[in-house]
């Protein structure tokens, strides 16, 4: 009876041992997965490097213009690329009066907070018009935002992304790359479409 007890003990310490190496190795290459990301390159850089309206705060970058208004857009950037690379663009946007908020990603992968934009909009209550933004997962993530508060969210804009979820098409803008034919293939409507000849995901 003893030697039963035993052996089933030392069946459980296997399996949990095992168990326990699979779980190390998953977790090793989910790190190792998530370590190798686009970098910014010194172009974008540069416009942080400017410190001119851009602040850092938290995990937000908020980029203000000179003189504002009440919209702001909070931008979600795309799987494994540093929110870094997103700078010049939203350096342009911000010309206009619009106050830009770049969201760094936990791991670079929008898809671990898509519920970002609640937090930024609770802390920024002096906007009353609110635009999602973003590329390619992050253009997906904020999609689905939009899609589940559509109170909120005045309208959507995609980069190398589709609508994700159930937001008017009319409200969204959708921006993509000719050669990016699997973002193409999954866009099932027509308005506000804009299509960059020649143009590739990233």
């Amino acid at each position: 009876m003893k030697s039963k007890q035993m052996f089933r003990h030392k069946k459980w310490l296997i399996a949990g041992g095992v168990v326990l190496l699979v779980l190390v190795i998953l977790a090793g290459a989910f790190f190792w997965y998530v370590s190798d990301y686009y970098r910014a390159e010194d172009v974008a850089l540069e416009v942080l490097a400017q410190d001119n309206g851009i602040t850092v705060q938290d995990n937000l970058t908020i980029l203000s213009p000179t003189y504002p208004t009440d919209t702001a857009i909070i931008f979600y950037p795309g799987a494994k690329v540093e929110a870094e690379a997103y700078l010049p663009l939203l350096d342009q946007v911000r010309q206009l009066g619009v106050t830009c908020i770049l969201v760094h990603m936990p791991f670079h992968m929008a898809i671990f907070d898509a519920n970002a934009a609640e937090d930024v909009i609770a802390q920024f209550p002096e906007f009353q018009h609110w635009y999602m933004a973003g590329h390619s997962m992050g253009g997906a993530m904020a999609s689905k935002f939009a899609a589940d508060h559509p109170d909120q969210v005045d309208g959507l804009i995609l980069m190398g992304a589709y609508i994700y979820g159930d937001y008017p098409d009319e409200k969204t803008l959708t921006i993509y790359g000719s050669l990016n034919q699997s973002v193409e293939d999954h866009i099932d409507y027509t308005e506000n479409i804009v299509e960059i000849e020649g143009g590739n995901h990233a």
